[in-house]
């Protein structure tokens, strides 16, 4: 993404997430990503292309803040993403998954459900190369989602949750 696109997806994001999917008009879109409506349709040409452009902008925030430079940040251990993850819901995502929320907001769209799925792939699989351990990345996966979606009701406990159940997942693999 050039600084452009960084800055629409950004404002994007930010209003899709305090505002969900349906709410924003164009018009709150294009002043949440402070440019004119010209430049958002060249960007964005529509509000599809809107949704993915700050989901990819989120995607990418998202794994620099869990994992670091991926080609240069130390590998971590399997707590240590879990906190990162917590961190991230404490300050961007005290509701949930936009990932989640996007699909929810239209169940039938393929190509959200299609980032939805690479998103949680890819975020398992990092987890389980930053860890390097053996455990599954589905396994993975379901504690961090478990994490993500119970946050909200529960916060700082869904977190000690998911980190006994790491330590079972990582004692005993199945």
């Amino acid at each position: 993404m050039n600084n452009m696109q960084r800055k629409i997806a950004g404002g994007l994001e930010r209003a899709f997430a305090a505002r969900g999917f349906a709410e924003p008009s164009v018009e709150d879109l294009r002043d949440t990503a402070g440019v004119s409506l010209r430049t958002l349709y060249k960007y964005a040409p529509s509000r599809d292309a809107m949704v993915l452009l700050a989901l990819e902008h989120r995607h990418q925030r998202y794994l620099a803040h869990v994992f670091g430079d991926s080609a240069g940040s130390a590998p971590h251990n399997l707590n240590e993403t879990l906190e990162r993850v917590a961190d991230w819901m404490r300050v961007e995502a005290c509701h949930g998954c936009l990932f989640h929320s996007a699909v929810a907001s239209a169940p039938n769209d393929a190509n959200l459900r299609g980032l939805l799925e690479q998103h949680k792939s890819e975020v398992s699989q990092l987890a389980v190369a930053k860890s390097r351990t053996g455990i599954n990345p589905s396994d993975i996966m379901v504690i961090i989602e478990g994490l993500t979606q119970s946050w909200s009701l529960s916060g700082e406990k869904a977190l000690s949750s998911a980190k006994r159940l790491a330590l079972l997942v990582e004692e005993k693999p199945v």
